[in-house]
């Protein structure tokens, strides 16, 4: 079986993918690396390919027709790295706002600690670099409000650097997963939890992009407030 591979999910990131891929490359962990792109006009995927062919047996790409949403670019990577045979995967930001020296913590607690790790903005204090403060509280509270609903003991709900090791995402059903925004990272680890799988925060700093665009929107943190709901009263009917 093999051992590590970060799955990141890409549209429109020109101005990052070589670097982060060439951070990733250069960790004393040895991490492979699945970009899944979702037909950036920019031409993210070409450049993918001309890094991968310094790291031909390390780098892939994953090409998808359009954009469809960050969920299923995660859920296509998911099931690539299972077909794959892979033991740990990770999903992480294109855009340096997930640093990659921090892999190899988030994996030294994944295979000592945890089934679930994940990179933590809240759980020591508010460890957040670059983001207006409105953009601040909105997440915070956002965990605040999930931990409220579901019952998780969680800090950092929405956070989207995390390790699995793939005994949990062979559980948790992927082709139910229902929502492909922000809601995604809530739904993910509410699955896990609700299959009791051990998840584990490691605390972590979050630096806001410094390259390119960010992809939030109302819609998205619409799908994540309401989301949460439909979650949470799907569990209470299974048990009526």
């Amino acid at each position: 079986m093999k051992r590590n591979i970060v799955v990141i999910p890409t549209f429109n990131e020109i101005e990052n993918i070589a670097d982060i891929l060439h951070a990733v490359m250069k960790l004393d962990t040895p991490m492979d690396v699945l970009v899944v792109d979702d037909n950036s006009p920019d031409g993210t995927a070409d450049k993918v390919l001309q890094v991968a062919n310094e790291f031909p047996d390390r780098i892939f790409l994953k090409k998808r027709l359009k954009k469809n949403g960050l969920g299923t670019a995660y859920v296509a990577g998911f099931n690539w790295a299972l077909k794959h045979n892979y033991e740990y995967i990770f999903e992480m930001d294109a855009d340096f706002s997930h640093n990659p020296n921090d892999l190899p913590k988030l994996l030294e607690v994944c295979k000592n600690h945890a089934d679930v790790a994940i990179g933590s903005r809240y759980v020591k204090g508010v460890n957040v670099v670059n983001w207006p403060l409105s953009r601040v509280l909105l997440s915070y509270f956002a965990s605040v409000y999930v931990r409220f609903i579901t019952g998780m003991n969680i800090m950092d709900t929405t956070a989207g650097f995390i390790c699995y090791h793939r005994s949990v995402l062979e559980n948790i059903n992927l082709e139910k997963i229902k929502f492909v925004g922000y809601a995604f990272q809530i739904e993910m680890k509410y699955r896990a939890f609700s299959k009791d799988f051990k998840l584990v925060e490691v605390p972590i700093i979050f630096t806001d992009r410094t390259k390119g665009k960010s992809k939030m929107s109302g819609g998205i943190i619409k799908e994540a407030v309401f989301g949460v709901l439909q979650l949470r009263l799907k569990k209470l009917l299974k048990k009526l």
